[in-house]
């Protein structure tokens, strides 16, 4: 199922624009999670990575969609966004946001699901799931499968990546709830630590990457159990 936001402060066009990709789910067997925002700003406020394709009006009150494409790249290069307009020379000005397309108002419905066409195909059927974390003065999303392992010291949360440590606030429970099912498993109180990453276990020390982290004794056959599904599973 794709996640899609329709903004538009327009709620005629809103409908409209709905209505549009419940036929193309129908024509396309395609599946569609749509949620609907009335300005620019009440799309940026909280952002959390949560869409795949984005549905922009240009033209809003509050926030117009230029502005907030402007926001939501600070913090998501990858979401796919499209504008809706009635003015043709924004589409230049879009480029600076990486929009993948315009569409024109009033709406035709050829050319809307082509556009869509395009977007899913640019989105592709990637399994990628990212995780955005609260940073001083702003956010980082973060791609989980480069999560190398996440360490806990009181409120601090410490996401150890192949690309260097972000620090953040949270709690090893929000943290094995959002990681808890897929190849992530908790070794101590302290540590979740992507199996893709364990290098090698002695004893209590499970190596990940350059790091040497401790196993605690009950959840040592439980962490070797999870281990060798996981090398199983890898065909390893």
């Amino acid at each position: 199922m794709l996640r899609l936001a329709i903004v538009d402060d327009d709620a005629t066009y809103r409908s409209e624009i709905r209505k549009m990709l419940l036929d193309y789910e129908k024509e396309y067997g395609e599946s569609f999670q749509i949620t609907e925002y009335t300005d620019g700003d009440e799309l940026t406020e909280n952002y959390k990575s949560d869409f795949d394709i984005i549905l922009l009006d240009v033209e809003m009150q509050f926030m117009d969609g230029m502005s907030a494409a402007e926001e939501i790249r600070k913090v998501d290069p990858d979401v796919i966004l499209v504008f809706i307009t009635n003015m043709p020379q924004y589409a230049i000005k879009g480029y600076r946001v990486d929009a993948l397309d315009y569409i024109l108002k009033p709406i035709s419905y050829y050319a809307f699901a082509q556009t869509i066409k395009r977007a899913i195909g640019r989105r592709g059927k990637s399994d990628k799931t990212y995780l955005m974390f609260g940073i001083k003065g702003g956010k980082q999303k973060v791609d989980v499968d480069e999560i190398m392992y996440i360490e806990v010291i009181n409120h601090d949360l410490y996401v150890h990546t192949i690309n260097g440590v972000i620090e953040t606030k949270g709690s090893m429970r929000e943290m094995t709830e959002q990681l808890g099912d897929g190849n992530f498993f908790q070794c101590n109180k302290g540590y979740l630590v992507n199996l893709a990453y364990v290098d090698g276990l002695s004893g209590y020390d499970v190596k990940v990457g350059d790091d040497v982290l401790l196993v605690s004794r009950a959840k040592k056959k439980p962490f070797v159990d999870a281990l060798n599904d996981y090398m199983r599973q890898m065909g390893h």
